[in-house]
């Protein structure tokens, strides 16, 4: 199995994404990057602490392989926002990948190399240390399978969702 840590603006939206591909066993809300040693969700939302919303991805490479697990993540938010997405503003919603080693941190550098042909060179997307992966609060697990009705879940999420579903739906779990 193999772990992603990945961050691209709420992390609901990377959640609700990955929970949909085949081959995931677990994902994981989580704040990284900063500087607190016990961050919280409204800590982090006021930016004070240096941490991105993110998600740990586990995966097993022989059902999805590495490199589809990061172009789904190209797909689901725009790389070429600096430190948003969309409504959300602030550094911890900035478009970042946070490797395990440096095995990894060359398959993420290919992985923006990719990108940045799709997005036309635009991509600001970082690679930082991974440092301490905080895991966030129960409630912002699954959070949009358990809101489904949640005004961002249908304004923000659910779109994600759909336009993953239908660019990789050969990497879909069945219903």
């Amino acid at each position: 199995m193999t772990t992603f840590v990945l961050a691209g603006g709420c992390f609901w939206c990377l959640d609700a994404v990955y929970r949909t591909l085949q081959g995931v066993s677990d994902v994981v809300s989580g704040y990284v990057g900063g500087e607190s040693a016990h961050p919280t969700y409204e800590a982090v939302c006021s930016g004070t602490t240096g941490h991105a919303e993110a998600v740990a991805v586990t995966f097993d490479e022989s059902v999805i392989p590495a490199d589809v697990v990061l172009d789904v993540f190209f797909t689901l938010h725009d790389p070429r926002q600096r430190n948003r997405q969309g409504a959300d503003v602030g550094t911890q919603y900035r478009s970042a990948m946070f490797p395990a080693d440096d095995a990894q941190r060359a398959v993420f550098e290919a992985a923006i190399a990719r990108a940045s042909e799709i997005w036309d060179g635009g991509v600001v997307t970082t690679v930082e240390p991974l440092g301490t992966f905080h895991r966030a609060e129960e409630y912002h697990q699954d959070f949009f399978a358990k809101n489904p009705g949640q005004g961002y879940c249908l304004a923000v999420a659910l779109p994600k969702v759909n336009k993953v579903r239908k660019a990789y739906s050969q990497y879909i779990l069945a219903s």
